[in-house]
């Protein structure tokens, strides 16, 4: 990236620091999913949540932070690390991380599946009145993830309904509105952890490839049709999160797809520079000269 800066000083890295406030944003994300995951466990988990129930109950901080370390991980193998220092020791450390990350990640893609199952699981109720019930220790599910314990002060304004459902075996109630909106949100996180963990597996693909000296420019375009699709489908599960309101899944969602757009193009770049190919940016640290 050419610049013209004064004689003995180094142009700033826009690109760099462009991509790592995206990289800071979704670590930041992490407290806010925690938040959710915490609040909401409080209403599922009445009687505390136990070590077999961690997943069901943190499904969405669980999985983000291993996204997040998986995420430097491809960092570090397509634009940080040389190509001369990826091998022996370091080689492994790197994998055995990403091995452990995807565990989770295909754990956490266990618990969305779980919590769908939860969420179908809600039966008719011979509740009538919300307010009726006030006094009764109920938290009424007014989304996905997002609870309210119901009292005389709010229960008229929760929910007007006349017919409610309820999760068997605990306090919890719903209408019928809200508990359309639960299902498809449940069903959007299955598909949405699904579509990464293909696209991660892709990703893979193409960094063994290229540490292997197999990555072609031909491969290079047969993977990127597949992820295109993948990337399309994730956008519109972005776009589902926005339309219904809940912000921070669509912000989170944006910022995915956008990191591992900045990756991809690592990829392009670090097969570009191993190819003797001028490249677009210039600022990767990949090859030694």
């Amino acid at each position: 990236m050419s610049s013209v800066a004064p004689a003995g000083k180094q142009p700033l890295p826009w690109f760099k620091i462009f991509k790592y406030c995206v990289y800071a944003f979704l670590v930041a994300n992490l407290f806010f999913f925690f938040m959710e995951d915490w609040a909401a466990s409080k209403h599922l988990f009445s009687g505390g949540v136990s070590f077999s129930q961690l997943i069901e109950a943190y499904a969405a901080t669980i999985d983000t932070a291993a996204w997040v370390v998986l995420l430097l991980v491809f960092e570090l193998e397509t634009s940080v690390i040389s190509d001369e220092k990826l091998k022996g020791n370091l080689k492994w450390v790197l994998n055995t991380i990403k091995a452990l990350c995807y565990v989770v990640i295909i754990y956490a893609c266990y618990g969305y599946m779980t919590k769908y199952i939860v969420i179908h699981s809600f039966e008719p109720s011979s509740l009538t009145n919300l307010c009726s019930q006030a006094a009764q220790s109920l938290s009424f599910m007014t989304d996905l993830d997002e609870y309210e314990s119901v009292v005389a002060a709010n229960c008229a304004d929760l929910s007007s309904a006349s017919a409610f459902y309820q999760l068997p075996g605990t306090g919890i109630v719903t209408d019928t509105e809200s508990l359309q909106s639960a299902e498809w949100l449940s069903l959007i996180d299955v598909v949405n952890s699904a579509n990464w963990l293909l696209i991660v597996l892709i990703l893979t693909m193409d960094v063994w490839l290229q540490l292997t000296g197999r990555l072609t420019g031909h491969i290079i375009k047969v993977t990127a049709a597949f992820k295109g699709v993948l990337y399309f489908i994730l956008l519109l599960c972005a776009v589902f999160w926005g339309i219904d309101g809940d912000f921070l899944d669509f912000w989170d969602a944006f910022l995915w797809i956008l990191a591992f757009a900045l990756i991809e193009l690592n990829i392009f770049e670090w097969h570009a520079e191993a190819e003797g190919k001028p490249t677009v940016l210039g600022e990767s640290d990949k090859v030694e000269h």
